[in-house]
């Protein structure tokens, strides 16, 4: 079997196979607009582009690994999807990006109004299937998620090119733009199962580290990574000013001549040739890529310790070789 094959979210998308062509089936159906076809258009554009369905893949594998065996976690993982595509149609516009998962945009392909419109259209389609299951404690938590990552964006927003952004602030972005979603189909799939209170809280915990995680081997890959692999290209966060965990550490770490480097191109968004490869330099200096890695090394540690209030069996074992996989990518 080949390398590719071989990848945990590729093994958990076959353990599921069943159930997410399902959730595809559902989402497609409620893509449909009678009265506006731009919504298929720029929503098929997104869901269809190969994207790995984690998210709803979490959902439906939380459900499973406590017991469940109704019908309703496939309506939860497609609503999961919804709100991810929606967030995504938003982020693209606010952070005037061109390219996504290899391909253009929606809002380059057609435009910010039609981007920022489905997108509103696809969290409202979320908050009509999510009801189906008819579990309030489901509903609350979908929504919860839903209000942390719009908060979460803000919060980035107001704290983007703010030098003294701090660590704590780069965490509290990453739980709500990666993390609330993670957790939120970890959590609402073991409370859909009627789980007991260690297992809703092991899930919840499994999916807040495996996206801080996330995210962090993201902020990494943006300058370590291949961008025929990860659909961006090298140094887009550096360009759009973006103070992820290497550059907060960097900038602590500097000397006066160095916080005046970063003054300049993020501060103030002066960026000239060559200034990326002197922002690798000083990340190499003050070792922060190593550091940021050792810091999601930790955070997929926790990962795997939630799911060890589980018995041994087929999904545990895949989601801790995801939560091992998520930060193996930037070796």
């Amino acid at each position: 079997m080949d390398q590719i094959a071989t990848r945990p979210h590729d093994a958990l998308a076959a353990a599921l196979k069943p159930e997410l062509d399902a959730v595809n089936t559902l989402i497609h159906d409620k893509m449909i607009s009678r009265h506006a076809p731009r919504i298929p258009e720029v929503t098929a554009h997104l869901i269809d582009a190969g994207g790995k369905r984690l998210r709803p893949m979490l959902n439906l594998a939380a459900a499973k690994l406590c017991g469940y065996e109704g019908p309703y976690h496939i309506h939860l993982a497609a609503t999961v999807e919804f709100i991810h595509t929606a967030t995504l149609l938003h982020d693209d516009v606010v952070d005037e990006s061109k390219q996504r998962r290899g391909r253009p945009t929606a809002n380059l392909l057609w435009d910010n109004q039609s981007s920022v419109l489905v997108g509103d259209y696809l969290f409202a389609r979320a908050f009509e299937v999510m009801i189906e299951p008819g579990s309030l404690r489901v509903l609350q938590i979908l929504a919860s998620a839903s209000a942390t990552i719009a908060e979460g964006e803000v919060l980035q927003l107001t704290a983007a090119q703010d030098l003294k952004t701090t660590e704590e602030t780069y965490l509290t972005v990453v739980r709500g733009k990666t993390a609330a979603l993670f957790s939120a189909a970890t959590e609402a799939g073991a409370v859909l199962a009627n789980a007991p209170d260690e297992q809703i809280k092991a899930l919840y915990t499994y999916g807040d580290a495996l996206g801080i995680a996330f995210q962090m081997a993201d902020d990494l890959l943006d300058y370590m990574g291949d961008a025929g692999q990860t659909g961006k290209n090298v140094g887009d966060d550096f360009r759009e000013r973006k103070l992820t965990l290497p550059v907060i550490r960097a900038i602590a770490a500097a000397d006066a001549e160095e916080h005046a480097f970063w003054q300049r191109t993020i501060g103030r968004g002066k960026q000239e040739e060559g200034d990326l490869e002197t922002a690798l330099a000083l990340f190499a200096k003050h070792g922060t890529l190593d550091s940021t890695r050792a810091t999601a090394l930790e955070w997929s540690a926790k990962a795997r310790e939630a799911l060890t209030v589980f018995p041994e069996g087929e999904l545990r074992t895949l989601l801790s070789d995801l939560a091992a996989y998520v930060v193996s990518r930037i070796n």
